[in-house]
């Protein structure tokens, strides 16, 4: 008989511990156990037996799974992603030795995954800086910015709310009957009640009336995600907090939009299981409007939510995305694939994310050039919001998804395309302020750093001549 695997939990203890809001000490004396042999488990000195396994389940009221997973496999994976970054490449750093790491020093391995993480976060506030060198150090940081720079230096990607967001997609066992599930575990009725009624609400939970309001104005695709975003609230709080914890934010406004941003990230996750998603994005070759017919999403909730499939070991094709409106303006912009969006300033008119107010509901596709080199294939289509009934207000926005040029291969939208496509991409900046590129008609800024030439002689065909030292 084959002997059975020693469970090394260390680090997925200590978590649930601080969830628990509760010392070793307090811990060790609810499992009659010493603090130290607590201390040994959670240092991975000590592998978890089943007694103990069992004792914990019972007593915290958990599911066993959530315990005896092993983390082992997951922190390889994430460290092996850290060792990735450029800041790294003249390092030999061998994978077994990272798997050596993380298996048997959790402490450390947990360390450097902080380190890294603090230093991307610090990375993108010096760029905030950077690109606004005008801005008063001591004016409050800008909430949104806050939010934007938790969420890009973490990939967008969150595997702890995708497993607990999985979980409860099971126990609920999908979205028919997900007003069962309301009634039956948290004693709540879904109500659907005219627009008027719900005034300037979408969703309400009414704890007087033990009811969850909703608007009729929303459709399918809207009621379901508003559904799983309450869910989202009544079930996954102690998640989402613990992950803002080590956010370090300056505003109690980017906290809040940073938990709403995790809280929209569980419910499309909820919506859309990780493993049946991830698996699906590949059978469908990430045809958007395919896999929201067979996810009953939106064309934009589902777009998001290839953003975050970055779990490691799990990983598919990253993804970028902007939403924009007719004037230009950014709402909603999220970074899996290191794109270097544009912090301050407009984006590029080149974009054909700019032209899809043209041709609504069709998806352009264009392949980009950077200054740098960089290529990024994107695809761009209009989205609708609002609306539901007749004279209801309708807002109309953009949309783009994007991704490196070497994963493009990979998408439905690519297929039969020529090689001339590629080799024929679009040149666009970032925005113009740190665009270099000289011939652009387009230009509604000179770049900083270059000398505008008088044109007392001569008028180029771009809007502004620039010296060529």
């Amino acid at each position: 008989m084959a002997k059975d695997r020693a469970v090394y939990v260390g680090p997925r203890l200590r978590r649930l511990r601080r969830d628990l809001g509760l010392k070793q000490s307090d811990m060790a004396e609810d499992l009659g156990i010493s603090a130290s042999y607590v201390a040994l488990l959670e240092r991975n000195q000590r592998p978890l037996t089943a007694d103990l396994l069992l004792r914990l389940a019972r007593t915290y009221k958990i599911d066993i799974a959530r315990i005896a997973q092993d983390d082992g496999a997951d922190y390889s994976a994430r460290l092996q992603a850290v060792f990735k970054d450029p800041m790294f490449a003249d390092l030999d750093v061998p994978s077994l030795d990272t798997v050596d790491v993380s298996a048997n020093y959790a402490g450390v391995t947990e360390a450097i995954l902080r380190l890294y993480t603090a230093y991307k976060e610090e990375q993108l506030a010096l760029a905030d800086r950077r690109a606004d060198p005008l801005a008063d150090a001591g004016e409050d940081r800008d909430p949104v910015a806050e939010s934007r720079r938790f969420l890009s230096a973490r990939r967008n990607s969150f595997p702890a709310l995708d497993e607990a967001a999985e979980a409860i997609a099971d126990r609920v066992g999908g979205m028919a009957r997900i007003n069962d599930y309301f009634r039956e575990r948290h004693k709540l009725r879904v109500r659907r009640l005219p627009a008027e009624v719900m005034s300037s609400f979408l969703r309400r939970l009414d704890r007087h009336r033990e009811a969850i309001l909703l608007s009729d104005a929303l459709d399918t695709a809207s009621q379901h995600f508003q559904l799983a975003l309450q869910l989202v609230y009544l079930e996954m709080g102690p998640a989402l907090d613990g992950l803002l914890a080590g956010g370090g934010f300056e505003s109690d406004s980017g906290a809040r939009l940073t938990r709403r941003a995790l809280a929209n990230y569980a419910a499309g996750a909820i919506l859309m299981p990780y493993g049946t998603f991830a698996k699906a994005v590949e059978d469908r070759r990430y045809d958007v409007e395919a896999l929201s017919r067979q996810f009953g999403t939106s064309f934009e909730q589902t777009a998001h939510r290839l953003t975050t499939l970055q779990k490691p070991g799990q990983e598919r094709v990253p993804f970028f995305f902007i939403r924009i409106d007719p004037a230009g303006n950014v709402s909603k912009r999220l970074d899996g694939a290191g794109f270097p969006f544009a912090r301050h300033g407009g984006g590029c008119p080149l974009w054909s994310l700019h032209h899809a107010f043209r041709r609504p509901g069709e998806i352009i596709t264009q392949w980009l050039e950077l200054p740098d080199g960089q290529r990024f294939f994107s695809i761009a289509r209009t989205v609708a919001g609002g609306g539901g009934s007749y004279g209801a207000a309708k807002v109309t926005r953009a949309v783009a998804l994007g991704c490196a040029a070497e994963h493009a291969s990979k998408l439905v939208y690519t297929l039969g395309q020529p090689v001339t496509e590629m080799q024929a991409a679009t040149p666009i900046g970032v925005t113009c302020r740190l665009c270099h590129r000289t011939e652009c008609p387009a230009r509604s800024a000179p770049p900083i750093g270059r000398t505008v030439l008088p044109d007392d002689y001569l008028r180029t065909t771009a809007p502004f001549g620039f010296a060529t030292e």
